[in-house]
């Protein structure tokens, strides 16, 4: 991990800026610690000692592990879809934007499986009610506003209905992937591109067996 990378937020003050450095630096360190030990076998107490930080000010940014997973991977995927951007407008339409965006999606989710257990839990806790906003951002994964921007460009082109706001439709394609990812993680010889592709297929046709060909096979 570089200390170079693009924050998930932009830093409007010296202060923000600092913070995020620290951040950083403390992910960072927790990162060398998991990939060397593995993921269970590091405490919050060693990745202060190893940071040379005070345990509280782990806590004061990170209040659990798995937090510094959900900060590590915003980053990933930020700088992930700065990668893929021109592809991105490359494709013809909405379906293809989208089924790119999942392929890219897939080769990450691959390469950083063992994590994914611990990261989904801590993503699906967010579902809890009476969160703050700050606490709801922690647990976000940073997807949100990309696909956000890709159901308005969607509905713009017509490609995408417009009775349902984009903030929405993208909420819910989200957590159809998660399920993806989780039907993925039972099955170690899966092919997630392939259950993210049948997430896409799903959103973009629904499920029901269309009528003319309902009448056909009765």
């Amino acid at each position: 991990m570089t200390n170079n990378r693009l924050s998930s937020r932009p830093a409007t003050s010296r202060r923000e800026r600092k913070r995020d450095q620290t951040a950083n630096r403390l992910v960072a360190t927790a990162f060398r610690l998991f990939e060397t030990h593995g993921y269970e076998a590091v405490t919050m107490e060693q990745i202060a000692a190893e940071a040379d930080v005070a345990k509280g000010t782990l806590y004061n940014y990170f209040t659990v592990k798995e937090a510094l997973l959900a900060h590590q991977f915003r980053e990933e995927i930020a700088e992930g879809m700065m990668a893929i951007q021109g592809a991105l407008k490359r494709q013809s339409n909405f379906a293809s934007r989208m089924s790119h965006l999942l392929r890219a999606s897939t080769e990450w989710h691959k390469a950083r499986r063992v994590y994914m257990p611990h990261y989904l839990r801590f993503r699906l806790s967010s579902v809890d009610s009476g969160r703050d906003e700050a606490d709801l951002k922690a647990h976000s994964s940073g997807v949100r506003p990309i696909l956000e921007s890709l159901f308005r460009a969607g509905q713009a082109a017509g490609d995408v209905r417009s009775d349902h706001p984009a903030g929405q439709l993208a909420w819910m394609f989200e957590f159809m992937c998660l399920g993806a990812v989780m039907v993925w993680l039972r099955q170690p010889k899966g092919d997630l591109n392939r259950e993210f592709q049948f997430a896409l297929d799903l959103l973009l046709h629904g499920i029901a067996v269309p009528a003319i060909k309902h009448k056909k096979n009765r």
